[in-house]
This record gives structure tokens, sequence and C-alpha cells, in this order.
């Protein structure tokens, strides 16, 4: 290449190299303008976000404080329901023991109950019953041989008939 060539190429190169830079400053304005414009709208809600900020930071303290105290509250009335469980517990399981044993003593009266019961049975069918069965079984033996006593001798025709026939 001839020093005439590459005079022409540098010289393309610096024109687009100066057209590049111009563009650029060009945005870079255009960006300040934006950004003052900007500026320009946020300045006056720069004291409302700064005062919106100082009472959310008191409403955090003031929320920290009662979530301690709620912490504080919770722990002691978990504390305080363990305490009240175990209480019951321990009533329920002697109320529950209580219970098993007077189960077993009433069924143990019960059954003592029952076996006087069935002796006292036993003793009168013995003592009473069977001495009245006796004297009813005597009674009626007396009071058949005093019917048959008290027959005259040989029955009668009719009474003999009325006999056959009934066997018969």
């Amino acid at each position: 290449m001839d020093d005439h060539t590459l005079l022409i190429v540098l010289t393309i190169f610096v024109i687009v190299s100066a057209v590049a830079l111009l563009i650029q400053a060009c945005m870079l304005i255009g960006l300040l303008v934006v950004a003052r414009r900007l500026q320009e709208k946020i300045m006056p809600l720069i004291p409302q976000v700064e005062g919106v900020v100082g009472v959310t930071r008191r409403i955090v303290e003031r929320v920290e404080k009662h979530v301690e105290q709620i912490g504080t509250s919770t722990s002691a009335i978990l504390e305080t329901t363990k305490q009240q469980l175990g209480r019951v517990d321990e009533l329920l399981t002697d109320a529950t023991t209580r219970a098993k044993v007077q189960m077993e003593r009433a069924e143990m009266v019960l059954d003592d109950t029952m076996t006087r019961v069935q002796q006292t049975v036993s003793s009168v069918q013995s003592g009473v019953l069977r001495p009245i069965r006796e004297v009813h079984g005597i009674l009626a033996g007396i009071r058949t041989a005093l019917a048959h006593l008290g027959r005259a001798g040989r029955p009668t025709v009719d009474h003999a008939t009325s006999d056959e026939e009934m066997f018969i």
C-alpha cells in the first residue's frame, strides 16, 4: 500500500472515531438532562420517604418490644402448661389406680356375698325345706292310709266297673 491510500484510510478512521465520540457526547448530555429532570421529580419525595422511614423504624422498635414480651409470656404460659399437664397426669394415674383397687374390692365383696347367699340358700334347703318335705311325705302317707282304711272293704260294682273302664 502506498502512502496516499494509507492516509485516506487513516482519515476515514479518524472521521468515524470523531462521529462516534460526538454521538457518545450527545448521549451523555441526554442522560444528564434526563437525570436532572428525574432529580427534580424525586427531590420533593425525599422528605416524605425519610418520614416514612422514621415512622417505620419506630414501629419496628415497638414491634420488637412487643415480640419480646409475647415471647416471654408464651414461654411462661408453656412452662405453666407443662406443669399443669404433669399434675393432671399424676391425678389421672392416681385416680386410675384407686379405681382399679376399688373395683377389685367390689369384686371381692360381690364374690363373698354371692358365696354367702349360696350357703344361706343351701342351709335353708337342707334345714327347712327338707324337713318340710319329709313331714309332707309322712302326712301324705297318713292321709292315704286313712283314706284306704276309711273305705269299706270291697269296692262297689259301680266303682270297680268305673275303674275297669278307665283302665281299658
